[in-house]
């Protein structure tokens, strides 16, 4: 019955889709179903706004439309768009957040989205956890701010449930903190657990730190500083720079990632208590102050040769 009632209205009352090339159409948030069917025909993606009610009423579903931006592409047909816009299949967008981006950065990327609606202030250190989100144009910043917390709030409890034995922190916010350090010490992914194990080794034995990021943060709040640290920054007092102190900073220095978290809690078991760059990238580890300053010494005739040092 209905097939013939298509065949004695279509196409003349029904009118049609005419999508000539691939498009985006925004639905606002409380839109009737008309107004959408009147901005399809002004916008040229369907030839009667009456005949696309029609159909809907005689053929579509009861579903709801959805708020959003949906994509329309060549050949669709008037009831494929009306499915789609029922279906809440939106146009999803992406921001990423790489590992060890601290969290000033991290708000400068998402203020600089221009999709993303609302400000925010600067998330607190560590609270983000890297990765790649999804979202929607029109979404609020902070929503996806919320995601990404959760995330990370999601991952570090379920990390710490299965914290080794041989963890070196008393405490989850501990085992944040000493990630962040660990995410900018670690010259290339796989030295992670053997700086956990060596952070975790002078946790252990009461030694400071003494890692440059920490330095840094204070003087940065983690961006690149940019030239050399000096001997003043070095031999600051603050509640980060571990040259001045023993332990853990006061918080996190960056967003640490999910593999700088495992690490921290379950850190790799040996003797090192010090590195030193080795002209690759990533670092020589050593369990004597003797054999430290030896890399030491062969690191900066390293950098002489390159023109680095005088």
């Amino acid at each position: 019955m209905l097939a013939g009632v298509a065949m004695l209205l279509a196409p003349n009352v029904l009118g049609e889709a005419q999508i000539e090339e691939e498009t985006s159409f925004i639905i606002p948030s409380g839109a009737s179903l008309t107004s959408v069917a009147q901005d399809l025909e002004a916008a040229g993606h369907i030839t009667s706004a009456d005949g696309f009610l029609l159909r809907a009423r005689l053929f579509g579903s009861s579903d709801p439309i959805q708020a959003g931006e949906f994509a329309l592409t060549p050949g669709m047909s008037q009831g494929q768009i009306l499915a789609r816009f029922q279906s809440g299949d939106v146009i999803r967008r992406f921001v990423t957040v790489p590992e060890g981006m601290p969290s000033v950065l991290v708000w400068e990327r998402l203020m600089a989205e221009e999709l993303l609606t609302g400000d925010i202030p600067v998330p607190p250190e560590g609270s983000i956890l890297p990765d790649t989100y999804a979202f929607e144009r029109g979404q609020p910043r902070a929503e996806l701010v919320e995601q990404m917390q959760a995330a990370m709030d999601r991952f570090l409890a379920e990390a710490w449930a299965n914290r080794g034995e041989n963890i070196a922190v008393s405490t989850m916010r501990e085992a944040l903190i000493l990630a962040s350090i660990v995410e900018k010490e670690s010259g290339v992914p796989h030295e992670r657990g053997t700086v956990a194990g060596l952070y975790s080794n002078r946790l252990r034995a009461g030694m400071m730190l003494q890692a440059d990021p920490t330095i840094i943060y204070p003087i940065t709040k983690g961006k690149p500083l940019g030239r050399r640290i000096r001997r003043s920054e070095i031999s600051a007092v603050n509640g980060y720079n571990t040259y001045t102190m023993v332990g853990l900073p006061e918080g996190p220095i960056t967003n640490p990632g999910r593999e700088a978290i495992l690490a921290v809690m379950n850190p790799e078991d040996h003797d090192s208590l010090y590195m030193v760059a080795d002209g690759t990238g990533g670092h020589e580890f050593n369990a004597t102050l003797d054999a430290h300053n030896e890399a030491v010494g062969r690191w900066f005739e390293l950098r002489r040769q390159r023109g680095e040092m005088d």
